[in-house]
């Protein structure tokens, strides 16, 4: 899967998914709203409709040429979160992707129940909303509670209130030379 890419499925959290392509939009990223559904009109867990850019059907999942830029982004938000574990097609296309050499970036709940469907997170530190660490510690994630972790080519966000450190982290990655610009357009520099 090339480019960047939220995934959204109804359910999903609100600032999870639209600040973090904010942040990484300010970051001069090109990111892609993607429906998991047939149709590009996305119900948030607040009740927001948002449109996405493209469905699933839409996007190329095929892992040919992935590398570190490309990266799939899940929000978290119930039943969001359950909504994208239990999208087969998509579960099967982040296997791919990240065996391939792609990068994954999940926040609050999506760490837990998304990156958990991962044959193996050995070694890998992660962070997710409380209650939600379990599946990826029996897989051999090491879980820490800050506001957003980096490991490797995982990256992972605490909670709905930490999505724009998540965005940062993710910008970070790909483009570290922009966060201090995108924290100076937020008046995040005293952070």
């Amino acid at each position: 899967m090339k480019g960047i890419n939220i995934f959204l499925a109804d359910g999903f959290e609100d600032i999870e998914a639209l600040a973090t392509g904010d942040v990484l939009r300010r970051g001069g990223m090109d990111v892609r709203l993607v429906s998991i559904y047939d149709e590009l009109t996305v119900e948030s867990s607040h009740g927001v409709s948002v449109i996405a850019d493209f469905t699933l059907d839409e996007v190329d999942l095929s892992p040919d040429g992935t590398d570190a830029a490309d990266v799939m982004i899940f929000p978290g938000g119930m039943p969001g979160t359950r909504n994208l574990a239990a999208c087969e097609p998509l579960m099967d296309a982040m296997r791919s992707h990240y065996a391939a050499g792609g990068t994954l970036a999940a926040i609050c709940a999506a760490p837990g129940l998304v990156l958990s469907e991962l044959d193996s997170l050995q070694g890998v530190e992660f962070t997710c909303f409380e209650g939600f660490e379990a599946a990826p510690i029996a897989k051999g994630g090491v879980f820490t509670p800050k506001a957003a972790v980096r490991s490797g080519r995982i990256i992972t966000g605490r909670s709905a209130g930490h999505a724009v450190s998540f965005g940062l982290e993710l910008l970070s990655a790909l483009r570290p030379e922009k966060v201090e610009d995108v924290k100076k357009a937020l008046y995040l520099w005293t952070v």
